[in-house]
């Protein structure tokens, strides 16, 4: 590995090899972390938040690669419907929490509020108001009921942003990832950047703090959030002894139905 200084703090130069052996790594210690978290019945809420393809949802797809959705899972809610409107704003998202052995991944969460919402003029002055008196005392909640809730902001340059939305508008496995609000929200750079800093000031807080992700380089964003998420729950290794499979149980006389009874599907690859 090629190291070398930064003005902020040493930072590894990985090529692509090491990439993938850092991340195949890292994968085997999510796994653990996630036994760690079924055996001591943690209960575990990740908040990806950030700009329109700043990588959040590369990231997710990374941490949930090899694990088990029984134990973790990704909450990505839609638009709020007609009676959701109506009810408590931190009502749909409550539902979603995690029990007790669960890892919950928020992409985009009640922040919606803070960001888009603000921004589009979905709400008015005074829920937008409302949200940022309650929110802080909202996550102190959950925090004091034994939740362990982690905040990501991924941060990607305007020049960044740009070039990943010209290359989604070009390659038709990616234009789904685009939406008319993901246009206009381009077009107001600086009103999400003003409603992200007055976000901070309020919800940015000593019990569930905001951490920051530099996303220009996708790869070292996955990386990088990976290994700050291990490091926030000490875990242990519960990796089982070797198994040994045991003999399989013969036929005894027992005559299986003819394979032409069942249907395949066409064998199209061969």
């Amino acid at each position: 590995m090629d190291k070398h200084k930064s003005s902020n703090s040493e930072k590894i130069r990985l090529n692509k090899k090491e990439y993938e052996q850092e991340y195949e790594r890292l994968q085997i210690e999510l796994v653990k972390l996630q036994e760690w978290i079924k055996f001591k019945g943690l209960k575990v809420v990740v908040i990806f938040e950030g700009r329109d393809a700043a990588g959040k949802g590369g990231t997710i797809k990374r941490i949930l690669d090899k694990l088990n959705p029984r134990v973790c899972r990704v909450v990505a809610l839609g638009t709020p419907t007609e009676k959701e409107k109506t009810q408590w704003y931190f009502q749909r998202y409550v539902q979603h929490l995690p029990a007790a052995g669960e890892m919950v991944l928020f992409d985009r969460s009640w922040y919606n509020r803070a960001g888009v919402e603000k921004v589009m003029n979905f709400c008015t002055d005074e829920e937008y108001n409302e949200f940022m008196r309650s929110c802080p005392e909202f996550e102190r909640m959950l925090v004091r009921s034994g939740i362990i809730l982690i905040k990501y902001w991924f941060s990607v340059s305007d020049e960044e942003q740009e070039k990943r939305f010209q290359k989604r508008i070009n390659d038709p496995i990616r234009r789904w990832k685009l939406s008319p609000m993901d246009l206009e929200s381009r077009a107001k750079w600086l009103e999400y950047s003003k409603a992200k800093d007055e976000m901070f000031k309020y919800t940015d807080i000593k019990q569930a703090p905001w951490f920051v992700v530099e996303a220009d380089d996708k790869k070292c964003a996955r990386l990088n959030t990976i290994h700050h998420l291990l490091s926030m729950i000490p875990y242990q290794d519960l990796t089982p002894n070797k198994i040994v499979l045991p003999p399989r149980e013969k036929g005894k006389g027992y005559i299986r139905p003819p394979f032409e009874d069942q249907t395949f599907i066409p064998q199209i690859y061969k």
